[in-house]
């Protein structure tokens, strides 16, 4: 008995499993108009995507054909202050992440672990007016800042700072010092 009521709540969840359509607005892939099965507001055979907000690394990743800041109507203007002294004023996306945007504008930024919080390599010193806007850091990224030498109190990991609106104006400092992986003279490529 036990063995046939899970045999039937198996095979129902299966055909509920396969008729639903999912929610595309929450993929990558429709935000790129290259989703080849997109059915945002259509219901197939009577049922319909449950809305299930998913956690994804939309935020970091990086695509040299993505749309330029200027067909976006969400433009987020960023300014990278390099170890020298001089200003690097950048556009970017909201959602993009500081990292990848630093890297894709030749910015020295290293980044050692590609944004995967193992290395402090990418730590930056945020605006202290943009500062509070960002949300609190995990702890794994406060680890990671405690490894990062010349630590301040604006200190922040640029691979964990995805661009909002609220964040438009941003100056992001390069530290003066910072603990490479990378062999001396390596300059980092985006891939």
């Amino acid at each position: 008995m036990a063995a046939s009521t899970a045999v039937r709540a198996a095979v129902s969840f299966t055909q509920r499993f396969v008729r639903v359509s999912p929610d595309c607005s929450v993929c990558p892939l429709y935000r790129l108009n290259v989703c080849a099965g997109a059915a945002v507001g259509r219901v197939v055979d009577g049922f319909s995507a449950p809305n299930r907000r998913l956690g994804t690394s939309i935020g970091v990743c990086q695509s040299a054909d993505s749309s330029s800041p200027e067909e976006d109507e969400r433009v987020v203007n960023v300014v990278y202050i390099d170890r020298s002294g001089q200003r690097i004023p950048v556009q970017a996306r909201v959602g993009d992440n500081a990292l990848y945007l630093a890297h894709k504008h030749g910015i020295e930024l290293e980044g050692a672990c590609e944004a995967s919080l193992a290395c402090s390599t990418c730590h930056v010193y945020v605006s202290s007016e943009h500062f509070e806007k960002l949300p609190e850091p995990e702890e794994r990224e406060d680890d990671m800042l405690d490894m990062a030498p010349m630590l301040q109190e604006n200190s922040r990991l640029g691979c964990q700072i995805v661009l909002t609106p609220e964040l438009d104006g941003m100056e992001l400092t390069l530290p003066k010092v910072t603990r490479n992986f990378y062999v001396d003279g390596h300059v980092p490529k985006p891939h």
